[in-house]
Order: C-alpha cells, then structure tokens, then sequence
C-alpha cells in the first residue's frame, strides 16, 4: 500500500512542475518571447494546455473575473500541496 502512495506522491509532485512550466510558458507566449508559429513551440505550448487545461477549467469557473489576472495555477498548486500533506501526515502513518 506505501507503494501505491508513494507512486501517488510523485505523479502529484510530477504535476506540479507541469502546472510550473505551464504557467512559465503562458507568461512567455503573453510577452512575446516565444514564437508560437514555430512547430515546435507550438506542440510544447498545445501539450502543456491539454494536461493542465482539465484541472484548471473547473477553478476558472468558479473563480471571480479578476481582469487579467489568472490565479487558476497558484490554487490548484495549492490544492496539490494539501492532498500531498494529508497523504503524508495523515494517510501515509496509518498503513502498516
């Protein structure tokens, strides 16, 4: 079972550095610092979007209209952060 968890703890961890570089690439792309013609930055910026976009729509959702700022992320890392510590303090103790 402490398997099974740690396997969960590193997909999480693996997610948040995700949720990082997507947030990172869309500021590079709203600046104008990547060229989003190029194939390549294309395909990195539509893979970024495709695994980051079905935990981030629901927040938006909810979320207030804040004008251009989109805090989406910073939630969701924070909601990561949490299920990590209650798998860790909580859940992780518990199984022998």
């Amino acid at each position: 079972m402490r398997a099974i968890l740690d396997v969960i703890l590193i997909a999480l961890q693996l997610y948040v550095w995700i949720v990082i570089v997507s947030a990172i690439f869309s500021w590079l792309i709203a600046f104008n610092v990547v060229n989003t013609r190029n194939q390549f930055v294309s395909m990195v910026g539509e893979a970024l979007w495709r695994m980051t976009e079905p935990a981030l729509r629901p927040i938006r959702r909810l979320m207030p209209n804040l004008g251009g700022i989109d805090i989406s992320p910073v939630i969701l890392l924070l909601l990561i952060f949490l299920i990590q510590r209650v798998i860790i303090l909580y859940i992780y103790p518990a199984v022998f």
